[in-house]
């Protein structure tokens, strides 16, 4: 199954000091970034800021699944944001799902682990754009993808963005983020799988998150089916080329 490219647009929000928009997968997920600020007295601390995530579902209330996702991003987030700049301050990065794929939570739990690997990508993307349309310092820029180990005839093969249909068939999923710098920067697993399996994943993890435009197409040339995903390194900074190009076209 072909994917649609993913989609991003920044500044969707007029009143917060930055925001962005990103659909990708099934996912369509905005981003509001306000800060540096002032920390009130329980999120002050004295050498760094605090960044505060908020995660809200598409319908109803947050629960255990958005307070999961909420850690997992505040983690990622505050190694790549230049913290110790601001302290007694908070940054803070309210994410708003909009829509899922159609079956995500067909006859599960919404507490279950496995729901919440897939939409990680789409959550950090959206925050890093957010962040970087709020200028706020950061020590290197994210890509994140989800893969997916599939077995097939026999055989397992990785799967990069697998659709709802493949994440039920997997074996094991797994999401990884990687820096600017080509550093593994967030690893999140669920499921059976061999080192070897670990050791696909990661490459195929990396090819998305880290090659260039050209590598990627000679390694896709290589690949059978559609399934070595985006190249997402290009698509952050393609987008933020065009805002730059809007910012600076005089009417």
């Amino acid at each position: 199954m072909t994917t649609a490219a993913p989609e991003a647009s920044l500044n969707a929000l007029p009143r917060a000091d930055g925001s962005a928009r990103y659909s990708y997968a099934g996912y369509t997920v905005t981003a509001s970034v306000n800060g540096p600020i002032e920390a009130q007295r329980r999120d002050e601390h004295a050498y760094e800021a605090h960044v505060d995530v908020i995660v809200r579902p598409a319908a109803g209330v947050g629960g255990t699944r958005e307070r999961h996702l909420e850690s997992i991003l505040q983690s990622s987030l505050s190694q790549i944001i230049l913290v110790k700049n601001f302290p007694r301050s908070v940054i803070q990065i309210v994410l708003q799902i909009e829509s899922i794929p159609e079956n995500a939570y067909v006859n599960t739990k919404l507490v279950q682990a496995s729901l919440n690997l897939p939409i990680i990508p789409a959550l950090f993307q959206t925050a890093v754009l957010a962040l970087l349309s709020a200028t706020v310092p950061m020590k290197a820029t994210a890509t994140s993808t989800v893969v997916a180990v599939v077995s097939e005839d026999g055989s397992k093969k990785i799967v990069a963005d697998p659709s709802p249909k493949d994440i039920g068939e997997a074996t094991s999923l797994h999401v990884l983020a990687f820096t600017s710098h080509d550093e593994l920067l967030l690893s999140e697993s669920e499921g059976d799988f061999t080192v070897k399996e670990w050791d696909d994943v990661y490459e195929r993890a990396q090819t998305i998150c880290c090659q260039s435009a050209s590598k990627q197409a000679d390694i896709d040339m290589m690949l059978d089916g559609d399934t070595s995903g985006p190249d997402m390194r290009h698509f952050l900074r393609s987008a933020l080329e065009t805002k730059v190009a809007s910012d600076l076209y005089w009417k």
